[in-house]
This record gives C-alpha cells, structure tokens and sequence, in this order.
C-alpha cells in the first residue's frame, strides 16, 4: 500500500490535483473558524447547548456543515443549499419538458441547468441566511445578544456574507470537480464529518453507558464491512461481440462482460434524503410559531418520523438516481451498433427489457441497504438511550465518499500503468 502511494505521489499530475484539493479542503476549514461580521462570539459560544449532537435539527445541520453553524461563521449555510436545489432541478427535469429537452442535449443542455442551479443556490442561500439571523437572535434571551446591532444595515451585511459564503463553497466544490480528484462537493461534506470525528471520539470515550462503549466500536466496524461489501457487490451481465470483416481483415470478436453495481447510486440518495428531510424542522426551528416548533420536534433525526421519511426517500432517489445515471435502451443501442450481444437475449429492444429487469432487481435490496444502514444505528442509539455524534447517515457519507475517491484514483493510476488500491 505504501509502495501505491509512492507511486501516485511520483506523477506530477496526479500529485498537483492532490495538493489542489488538499488546498481548497483547508481554505474551506479555515472559513469554518471566521465568524461572520457583527456577531458577537462570546454570545455564540455559549450556545453549544443548542448544537450537542445530532439529537436536534441544528445539531444534524452543524453536524454537515463542519460545526461552521454553531460558531456562526461565513460558512454557516455549508453546502446544503447547493445540495437541496440540485435536487429540486433534478426533480423538475421530470415533470417540466423543456428542463428534460435540456438533459438530452448533453454538455450544453447540462451546462443550462447547472446554471439554473447555481442561482436557485444564491436564492435558498439568501432565504436560509435570514431566517439563521433571526433564529440566533430568539437564541439571545436572557444572555448577550448574538447579533450585536440588530439593524437592517447589520442584518443585511450578515445575510449578503452567509450567501457569499455559501456561493464561495459551491465554486470551491466545482473547482475540486474541475482541477482536483473529483467529487468536490462530496468531498466537502467528508470534510464537514470528518472534522467532527475528535467529538465523536470524546463522545464515545465520556459515554457512562458500559454497553454502549464496548458496542459502539463493533458497530462502526459491521457498518463500514456492509457498505464496502454492498458498494463492490456487483452482477456481471456476459456480452459477446460477433466477429466482422473490415477490409480484408477479420475485427472484432471476443467476450466481457457489463458490470451493473448493486448500489450504482453511491451515496447520493443519503445526501439527497437527509438534506430533503431537513427542511421540515429547519423551517419549524427559525419559525416562532407553536405549530412550527411541533413539527420541529416530529421532524427531529432521531425521531420516528424522520427515519421512516429518511428510509422512503432513500429508496425513491436510489431508484430514481440509478435511472439518469443507467438508461438500458441506450446501453442496448450501443451494443447493437458495436456488434454486441447478451448470449440468450436478442439484440435490440429485447436486451433493452433484460437490462432493465436485472437492474431493477438489483436497485431494490441496494435501496434497502442504504436506508437500513442509514437507519439502524439510530434506533439502537435511541434503545440505548446512548448520545452518540454520528449516526448511520454520517457514517455511510464517509465510508461511501472515501471508496469514490479511491476509485477515481485508482483509475488514474491505471491509466499511467501503475498498480492500484484495487485488487
């Protein structure tokens, strides 16, 4: 392993995309510690109460935002909003026809709507800014006030620098994408957890549960086999490719095989789920109204409700994610047009079906997986009464984000010949 890392640090291409990265990583955690104009950090810093682990909304919004929100700093917004208007675009591909137009006219039609993305990003961003502004204000009763000046020109050099803030990571996560070793705004968000890992740790240590501390290691280590075990599983569907005459040459021949991944979705529907499910009790947190903070509390991660929405749109996106990533009719089309065939299956819309009965069967138990994993830590925390930092969400990011990262490595490594993570 060593000797593989000598050898990605020996190419200077791959050596500069990881030091980019590493550079956009740690401008992204130093903008985690600059508060925000006009906030008063003594007041903020006596607020650690409202953000103590996930067992909270804000706790769980602090927790993806690399504890930026509870020091109130110019990256308090994190990426989420970048997050929730991809998956609103997303969602409207579907039911609007010039958007899916868009889609299926490839770079430039792709180019459109990350662009759309983009401003519906600014707008969440500027709306989410206002509403933390007033909900630390609620927060200053009896204590500091957290906004030192409560006037419009404050609140508004507030508002414009958390949208900034969140702009900048957006930019930051597309530069990573760009210049870097990819997935920039996954990578953000492992940033985000992983920063939180020596109070997960603490957490752990300090647990008076006996129970829990000897548990607590066993679990994280059968949670991270699963999701490498389902993450690699994959079926291999055999492709033959009939031999053809070009010029006075035979060409082609031979067999393979098409790789469909039990979870070709990744991670993706985890993020999309918890950034969707954490809107509810965000608007019933900056509301005042006793109908909001009841929904608050319903929504809370570690209630019910919240697992069981979690669980269902996990499940949704996994299958409506795998959809635009695999389409089978165009698989079809290209093994056909290359001379390929499935032994058993006739070319054309008949290999089209096979494709997509056997991706479906494969999406179902991968949706499972990723909503049981994603939910079941939590019910044994809530059993235990244990409080414990992460949850089967955070650790699921992590593990699924660090085995991307690596798979894009290791394709980089092998197209320069040299020997990979992957066996």
């Amino acid at each position: 392993m060593l000797r593989v890392f000598l050898n990605a640090f020996r190419v200077a291409e791959i050596r500069k995309k990881l030091a980019f990265t590493a550079a956009m990583l740690l401008l992204y955690r130093v903008g985690a510690y600059i508060p925000a104009p006009g906030i008063n950090v003594d007041a903020v810093e006596n607020l650690s109460d409202q953000f103590a682990g996930q067992s909270n909304i804000l706790g769980f919004l602090n927790l993806f935002s690399g504890g930026s929100l509870q020091r109130f700093a110019i990256f308090a917004l994190g990426i989420m909003p970048y997050i929730t208007a991809s998956i609103i675009l997303q969602l409207l591909t579907v039911v609007i026809p010039s958007l899916e137009k868009l889609r299926k006219e490839g770079e430039v039609g792709q180019q459109k709507i990350t662009q759309y993305t983009r401003y519906l990003t600014v707008a969440l961003s500027f709306g989410q800014s206002i509403g933390y502004v007033f909900l630390f204000r609620s927060f200053s009763s009896g204590q500091a006030d957290v906004v030192e000046t409560f006037t419009f020109g404050r609140v508004f050099v507030i508002v414009m620098t958390l949208t900034a803030g969140c702009v900048l990571l957006m930019w930051l996560g597309e530069l990573i994408t760009q210049r870097g070793i990819g997935n920039g705004i996954s990578l953000m968000i492992f940033a985000s957890i992983v920063a939180g890992l020596p109070n997960g740790v603490s957490a752990w240590w300090t647990n008076p549960d006996p129970v829990f501390k000897v548990m607590m290691p066993f679990l994280a280590v059968a949670i991270i086999v699963a999701v490498v075990f389902m993450q690699e599983g994959q079926r291999r569907i055999p492709v033959q490719y009939a031999k053809r005459v070009v010029g006075r040459r035979m060409a082609g021949g031979g067999s393979t095989y098409l790789p469909l991944r039990v979870n070709m979705a990744g991670v993706i529907p985890v993020i999309f789920a918890a950034s969707l499910m954490a809107f509810p009790p965000t608007v019933g947190e900056l509301s005042q109204a006793d109908w909001a903070r009841d929904v608050s509390a319903f929504f809370s991660p570690n209630g019910a409700a919240y697992l069981v929405g979690e669980s269902v749109f996990i499940i949704l996106f996994t299958y409506f994610y795998t959809a635009v990533t695999f389409n089978p009719v165009e698989q079809a089309d290209n093994l056909k047009k290359y001379g390929g065939f499935v032994p058993g299956v006739r070319p054309g819309r008949p290999t089209a079906e096979f494709l997509d009965r056997i991706l479906a069967r494969l999406t179902f138990p991968g949706a499972l997986y990723l909503a049981a994993v994603a939910a079941l830590p939590t019910i044994l925390f809530n059993q235990t009464s244990a409080n414990f930092y992460f949850g089967g969400t955070s650790i699921l990011i992590v593990v699924g984000v660090a085995l991307d990262t690596m798979k894009q490595l290791e394709a980089q490594l092998m197209m320069r010949n040299y020997e990979g993570f992957l066996k």
